[in-house]
């Protein structure tokens, strides 16, 4: 038999998720079996399927030990160094301005050195990660950034902020807008531009389309432009739809291709510039609640920005040319 006590980060859950997660050698069918069993209950009651669990709450589970011999897995993100810049901390998250060339999560290469892993290591060192006392939770990521992409990043420090902020990026309650270089000049000093984008099967690549094609979605892009050149244009561009890749892809099918980006653009373009990566930053963060946020109300209206984007700061002083 094993017993867990429900904290606050596995509050809210439903108990098959919750079993899922802390006793992850359990089958599906056993779960389900020994909860129609009463082989699984809370708070020494029988407990159904969908019963969401609240803190202080005792889930005892009258399993066989072998269920529960998951050995102690090795810390990895203890691997990964601490250093991270960071534009806002309190209780309850981390904004992070994340550099180009770091990944956000694990990729293929299995390498420890991602952004969550430096969050991790460092809110450990803190004191306020301690996994041995998690059952069902580890500080998590509420948005991604493409590895050679830079920007802020928010990360939620318990389970209560991180489903709040996911359901106000799912209703797009969160305003972020990104700072790009882009080859040539657009007719219109700014406007919204809308299209067709498709994912190209397991590629990490995707096309964009005047017209509606199958398995297609519609893209809004809102952008303005802050200086010109002649060569490129520096724009300041706000997604009203996100899609993968959707500022890469729309601009490049528009004939201006970032600067620095060879998977939609060419490289012969970007010669003599030295940008190894997109001119591409997700440089500003505003929380736009329009209804209830719970504890995370006291962040709505709230503007959050990068101090200094570097080829912003090239472009304004003449070095991209």
């Amino acid at each position: 038999m094993r017993s867990f006590q429900i904290n606050a980060n596995d509050s809210g859950q439903r108990v098959d998720k919750f079993i899922t997660k802390a006793v992850p050698l359990l089958p599906q069918p056993l779960l389900y079996k020994s909860i129609r069993l009463k082989r699984i209950k809370l708070n020494g009651k029988r407990c159904e399927i969908s019963t969401r669990l609240a803190e202080g709450d005792l889930l005892e589970l009258y399993l066989n030990d072998e269920f529960f011999d998951v050995p102690s897995p090795e810390l990895i993100f203890l691997r990964a160094p601490t250093a991270l810049d960071i534009l806002y901390e309190d209780e309850n998250l981390l904004l992070v301005d994340k550099k180009p060339g770091l990944v956000v999560h694990e990729d293929e290469s299995g390498r420890p050195d991602t952004l969550i892993n430096r969050i991790q290591h460092y809110l450990y060192d803190k004191g306020e990660y301690l996994p041995e006392q998690e059952h069902s939770f580890a500080p998590a990521l509420c948005n991604r950034i493409d590895r050679n992409t830079g920007g802020i990043v928010i990360a939620a420090k318990n389970a209560p902020t991180l489903r709040v902020l996911n359901q106000k990026i799912k209703d797009r309650e969160l305003q972020k807008l990104y700072l790009a270089v882009i080859h040539g000049q657009l007719k219109q000093k700014s406007g919204v531009l809308k299209a067709f984008l498709t994912k190209a099967g397991d590629e990490n690549r995707v096309t964009v389309t005047n017209t509606p094609s199958p398995g297609g979605r519609t893209i809004l892009t809102k952008y303005r432009i802050l200086a010109e050149n002649g060569r490129f244009s520096l724009i300041e561009v706000d997604l009203l739809t996100g899609r993968t890749h959707q500022i890469r892809a729309h601009f490049a099918f528009l004939g201006h291709p970032l600067l620095g980006d060879t998977k939609y653009g060419f490289a012969r373009d970007n010669r003599g510039t030295s940008y190894k990566y997109q001119a591409l930053y997700a440089y500003q963060l505003v929380f736009r609640f329009q209804g209830g946020a719970e504890h995370l109300e006291y962040l709505n209206g709230q503007t959050f920005a990068v101090p200094h984007v570097w080829f912003a700061e090239d472009f304004k002083n003449g070095k991209i040319r």
